[in-house]
């Protein structure tokens, strides 16, 4: 089994390549063009905003049984999988201006922009998915990391250069890939077989990858 820091981590890496939060660290840094207080800024709201998203993630996985939080996982999934297929745009309302300082204009700009997006209910799911929320948190927060913080430091250059339709394509067949597993329960029926070894049969949750 994978661990719940390295599957957060890529999944939301890759689902962040032309995202609307990436598309706005570029227009903070044209505006600001101090790299240091962006970042900081990007860290504290993604902190704030995937702790909540996690929070909530878990607490639903303790309210549904195995069966339903199964088929609720599954479908969530195979949607993240459609939703990252969409291309992103930043809103004009999602704009910044200057008024509150670069930190605090980043912090209040990154997480309302975060708010429903992709990366949000990807956090909840994973932390339905893997009940383990300081590691999905940590991992779906250096997923924001790594897909944000070179826009910052290398702008528009970056960004030109990178395949975003191919990565989307690949972030969307890992989303449906987790959906099948969970909507199919793979994991619980690989378990669930007896084993060679004791004939016995096996009653453990399923496990994802």
């Amino acid at each position: 089994m994978i661990h719940p820091f390295f599957v957060s981590t890529g999944i939301v890496a890759l689902a962040e390549m032309g995202d609307k939060t990436q598309l706005l660290a570029l227009l903070l840094t044209t505006q600001f063009r101090k790299p240091v207080p962006i970042i900081l800024g990007m860290l504290a709201a993604t902190l704030i905003n995937h702790a909540f998203a996690g929070a909530v993630g878990s607490w639903v996985a303790t309210l549904l049984g195995p069966d339903v939080l199964r088929w609720v996982l599954g479908i969530s999934f195979l949607g993240m999988a459609v939703w990252t297929l969409i291309p992103d745009k930043l809103d004009e309302d999602e704009s910044t201006g200057k008024q509150f300082g670069v930190f605090m204009t980043t912090v209040v700009a990154f997480f309302l922009a975060e708010m429903g997006d992709k990366t949000q209910i990807a956090t909840v799911a994973l932390a339905a998915q893997y009940h383990s929320l300081f590691w999905v948190v940590a991992g779906t927060t250096m997923g924001m990391m790594l897909a944000n913080v070179p826009v910052v430091l290398f702008g528009d250059w970056l960004t030109k250069r990178i395949p975003v339709r191919k990565i989307h394509i690949t972030c969307a067949i890992i989303f449906a890939v987790m959906g099948l597993l969970a909507l199919f329960d793979v994991g619980h029926l690989i378990s669930s077989n007896p084993s060679p070894d004791d004939g016995a049969w096996r009653a453990n949750e399923y496990v994802t990858f």
